[in-house]
């Protein structure tokens, strides 16, 4: 049920001093948006940018929270348009040096949303990506917990969201709400902006009992936040339900214009429709002022209400607080269906310092230290100073197993028997590991790790099926467990991921995170999986199956950006082996740059197809072995050399035996072929750039793999786009003839999926003798 929280109104007068502090944060974050677009040097006119009005609504609700009820131990993913007002309470804690309050959107100084990674002050969650920043305390509670029941105890705290309502229109959230394992996360509170508004326009929907519902329904505590003491009073008077009725049927739009009206046009438009008589003579007797600040008087915006709201927070399950705001409370464009984006002028800012105490000739003039406001803060900044998190060093990751795969096997296989070869020669490392997937693990070839490393569960359940013979993967579920399984939503999957690859950063424990899923819905995952790299979150992220070589599924089922995707996302190595060593030399690569200061994420794009694994001619000599293994890791490798080679095809993932087939055959004609594997177009292409001087990377992979004096047209053959090796020709200068996967596909066997998009031996056959006429 949804709890409604009213203002006591015995404790109003205790929050004196924390308005002056509201007053204090409302001047600051506006003053900020201020200087950077009217004060601060703009030589090139561009639009600095900056949200005035939705920061004001947020006000209330963030001073309320941190002077009165944030611990050290909570975390606050802040809604991306408040970010002035967490510099502004930062600063007034003494976590931001007053240098950066004239430096919003300025390049060096205070992000345009709150960035763990860029900003100079204290932010917890990176957000500005809408629904993402919202989900991710979810997730990092979710993680802290995994944290403290596999591999050292970090200790708890609540996980905070501030939201706003048009932010619940993204799909994201509702998919992290929903989510099983989340009704037991009861540290995890959303605070929710309930303005009404979005960017163009007032929702014109009243969603407030729908948004109850669902939350509702999803198992959370419901509390609700709608009117303040002002407001309560009149509705306490003798026909004062008549307005309160009046005011809760009215749509959106109707109770906004109201914010926009003086007096008398508040008492000709609320008497308007059922109880009119007795609703007009109960707002006659109210004066004038005192009228205009009732109607505004909303429960997101009254301290005491706020305070009883956190104060009544259960945490046995999630908690959302809808809280009734006004988009830009205490400005002179509060309510207006276009103050998104709007700005204050010069004269409205002086009238706004003027009535909040500040002097806009300084605007960044802390309280002086006899006030009883810098007590405050004082206090509130010692109760939050946090301790530095004991910083555990990486495990160190074995770069070679020792095995040399032979008969018939597939990449995808090749990542559930490295997981198991882990947990026998490098248990200090396979404890560390922890794998995610959106309910696919026994279709990824999970199945042989989940069953040696149970299921991750907060508290041990019953395994029903144990005793039952034809059960194949047994889901023990139990809090030592290292899988830990979601629903199927992608964007719930690389969430959780980013979120448990920055426990080394938060609590400094780091983790070996590798999320599963199939590689066609890397591209559904995209976004959230490039912003929680953005927010420092490092992670394995394996996409399996992949491309066309999944014949039977068709069009449906096939990946054709995904090879670009990895090549082009920063943060990231990705990879796409074509054997099962590479496979294992790649995983074991990008398990070994997780979990540091300078680390990254990693994507692996692997593959049903079994290839014959001798086709790998891996060598006998250990160190021509160690030499391979160093050129998969950077890239790529030579694996075919002729004398007078004429052409070279470089081949990646699952197509490389047709690459092979085709040099055999080219060879019978006498055309004798150079064929090159490439395990990471990504590596490549930062080799060149740094060849060029574009950025610093090591490019000796080329002087190995495509020397100079070897040279010679080159054929790329991929299954995904043809552009992503297409670049390879730019090594050498040579021409090139790029084949690979460019529209939807059918479902077939796999020689007629591969003729179908000319990925066959034939095809690159054609391709080498075309580039020689």
């Amino acid at each position: 049920m949804s709890s409604p929280v009213t203002t006591p109104s015995d404790t109003q007068d205790d929050f004196g001093v924390l308005r002056e502090v509201e007053s204090r944060v409302l001047w600051l974050s506006s003053a900020i948006i201020h200087h950077a677009n009217r004060v601060r040097a703009n030589p090139s006119g561009l639009k600095v940018g900056g949200h005035q009005a939705s920061s004001a609504s947020m006000v209330s609700i963030m001073t309320a929270l941190w002077f009165r009820h944030l611990r050290p131990q909570d975390r606050v993913s802040v809604k991306p348009h408040a970010s002035p007002v967490l510099h502004a309470i930062n600063y007034l804690l003494g976590e931001l040096e007053p240098s950066y309050l004239s430096r919003l959107r300025e390049f060096g100084g205070l992000q345009s949303y709150p960035s763990r990674s860029k900003d100079p002050d204290p932010v917890d969650y990176s957000t500005g990506s809408v629904g993402i920043g919202a989900t991710a305390p979810i997730w990092g509670a979710l993680s802290r917990r995994y944290v403290n029941a596999t591999v050292g105890d970090v200790g708890t705290g609540r996980q905070f969201s501030l939201v706003g309502d048009a932010e619940l229109d993204e799909g994201a959230v509702w998919e992290a709400v929903l989510d099983p394992a989340v009704g037991e996360l009861g540290e995890v509170v959303w605070v929710v902006d309930l303005n009404r508004q979005s960017l163009d326009r007032v929702v014109p929907d009243i969603a407030a009992e729908k948004l109850r519902g669902m939350f509702t329904a999803a198992g959370w505590q419901v509390i609700t936040l709608k009117y303040g003491r002002q407001l309560e009073e009149l509705f306490a008077r003798p026909d004062g339900q008549e307005l309160r009725q009046r005011i809760d049927a009215m749509p959106n739009p109707e109770y906004q214009r109201l914010l926009r009206c003086d007096a008398g046009q508040l008492r000709l438009r609320l008497s308007e429709g059922p109880g009119a008589d007795r609703i007009r003579a109960l707002v006659d007797q109210v004066e004038d002022s005192v009228l205009v600040d009732a109607v505004a008087n909303l429960g997101g915006h009254d301290l005491a209400a706020l305070d009883a709201a956190f104060s009544a927070i259960d945490d046995s399950r999630p908690t959302v607080i809808l809280a009734y705001t006004i988009k830009g409370y205490g400005l002179a464009s509060k309510g207006h269906p276009q103050n998104h984006s709007a700005l204050l002028t010069e004269e409205q800012m002086r009238e706004l310092a003027e009535r909040l105490g500040a002097d806009p000739a300084h605007p960044w003039r802390a309280f002086g230290e006899d006030r009883a406001a810098h007590e405050v803060c004082r206090q509130a900044a010692e109760r939050l100073r946090r301790s530095e998190s004991a910083r555990h060093a990486p495990a160190d990751v074995p770069v070679d197993m020792g095995r040399t795969p032979s008969g018939t096997a597939t990449t995808q296989a090749a990542l559930g028997r490295l997981l198991l070869d882990l947990t026998r020669a490098a248990p200090e490392v396979a404890a560390r590991v922890v794998t995610v997937s959106p309910d696919v693990s026994s279709s990824t070839n999970l199945g042989g790790w989940v069953n040696k490393v149970g299921v991750w569960s907060s508290s041990e359940r019953r395994d029903w099926f144990a005793d039952d013979a034809e059960t194949v993967l047994h889901w023990r579920e139990r809090p030592s467990g290292q899988h830990i399984e979601l629903g199927i939503a992608e964007t719930n999957l690389v969430g959780l991921i980013g979120e448990l690859g920055a426990c080394w950063s938060r609590w400094g424990q780091p983790l070996l995170p590798i999320g599963v899923l199939y590689d066609p819905f890397v591209e559904r995952a995209l976004e959230p999986w490039s912003f929680g790299i953005y927010a420092g979150g490092q992670s394995l992220l394996v996409g399996t199956p992949s491309g066309v070589s999944l014949a039977p599924e068709g069009g449906a089922h096939q990946s054709i950006k995904t090879p670009s995707i990895g090549l082009e996302q920063p943060g990231c190595v990705t990879y796409e082996p074509a054997f099962a060593i590479d496979a294992e030399w790649t995983l074991l690569a990008g398990m070994a740059r997780l979990g540091r200061p300078d680390g990254n994420s990693a994507y692996v794009r692997l593959s049903t197809r079994p290839i014959d694994q001798r086709l790998a001619a891996v060598p006998g000599d250990p160190a021509a072995r160690e030499r391979r293994r160093r050129q998969v890791v950077a890239g790529a490798y030579p694996l075919v050399r002729t004398d007078g080679a004429k052409v070279t095809v470089a081949a990646m993932g699952a197509v490389v035996p047709e690459a092979l087939a085709a040099a055999d055959r080219l060879a019978q004609v006498g055309f004798p072929a150079d064929v090159v594997c490439v395990t990471s177009p990504d590596l490549l292409y930062r080799a060149v750039r740094a060849r060029q001087g574009h950025e610093r990377a090591e490019s000796w992979v080329l002087d190995q793999v495509f020397p100079a004096e070897r040279a010679t047209p080159l054929v790329t053959v991929l299954d995904g786009h043809p552009h992503t090796l297409a670049f390879l020709a730019t090594v050498n200068r040579v021409p090139v003839s790029s084949l690979g996967v460019t529209r939807f596909g059918q479902s077939g066997g796999l020689e007629d999926v591969y003729r179908h998009h000319g990925l066959d031996a034939d095809s690159i056959v054609r391709a080498a003798l075309d580039l020689t006429d």
